[in-house]
């Protein structure tokens, strides 16, 4: 596979509390100059993230993040912000202590109602819901590729990076088995070489979300393999 095929679906990703402005444009041009699928940065940043690069990358952002247990009204006015700001894809978390009680059914009406609000502001938005697969059991996950798949949300995406662990062969393997209806996978947290980047889009993941996939491209100087 060709690093430009590699680069293509990858959401290149700065979301750590403390990163600056001056951090936050130099991953957005990095995700320009990659031709990366997009750029995933925190919400505060949106806005002045989509002044700066004028519609020339796509911007990612993220809302419940990490924990996943601020209210549905929170998750939608955050998600209806984002949009109105200037993201072009929203990655949510859901709500673990739902799953873990087994509140399926509203879970699903949570995906639901941020996706209606994201539409309300603007149509075409992507919408990925992140399940945080080191917390689940292998049933949980297949429940949750059953939930996301009837929510209209367009990906499943595998974790936060900020939690036990993140993207697993097996669980992109398990979601490729179960997805229905269109719905895309991403797989996020811990991807660090090129070789398992090629691995997960092989097994299902049509994006990637990582900070490190960039910086090795980078670090080969081999600018006309992109």
């Amino acid at each position: 596979m060709e690093i430009k095929e590699i680069l293509a679906r990858v959401d290149h990703t700065i979301l750590s509390p403390t990163a600056t402005w001056d951090e936050v444009k130099q991953v957005l041009e990095d995700a320009w100059q990659m031709r990366c699928a997009s750029a995933c940065i925190p919400p505060s940043h949106v806005h002045k993230a989509a002044d700066y690069m004028e519609g020339s990358v796509k911007i990612c952002t993220v809302i419940g993040f990490p924990n996943g247990y601020s209210t549905t009204r929170t998750k939608c006015y955050e998600a209806a912000e984002a949009v109105t700001d200037g993201a072009d894809e929203v990655d949510m978390v859901i709500n673990l202590g739902w799953l873990k009680s087994g509140e399926y059914d509203r879970i699903l009406e949570e995906i639901r109602a941020v996706r209606k609000a994201v539409d309300a502001v603007r149509s075409g938005v992507i919408l990925k819901v992140i399940v945080e697969t080191c917390l689940l059991t292998e049933n949980e996950k297949i429940r949750m590729c059953q939930v996301v798949s009837r929510s209209g949300a367009d990906y499943i995406k595998t974790s936060t990076g900020f939690s036990a662990g993140g993207a697993a062969f097996e669980d992109i393997a398990l979601m490729k088995q179960h997805v229905t209806g269109g719905v895309k996978i991403k797989a996020a947290g811990g991807i660090s070489t090129l070789d398992d980047a090629v691995k997960f889009i092989e097994l299902g993941a049509d994006r990637l979300g990582t900070s490190r996939i960039v910086k090795l491209v980078r670090g080969m100087k081999t600018e006309d393999q992109y």
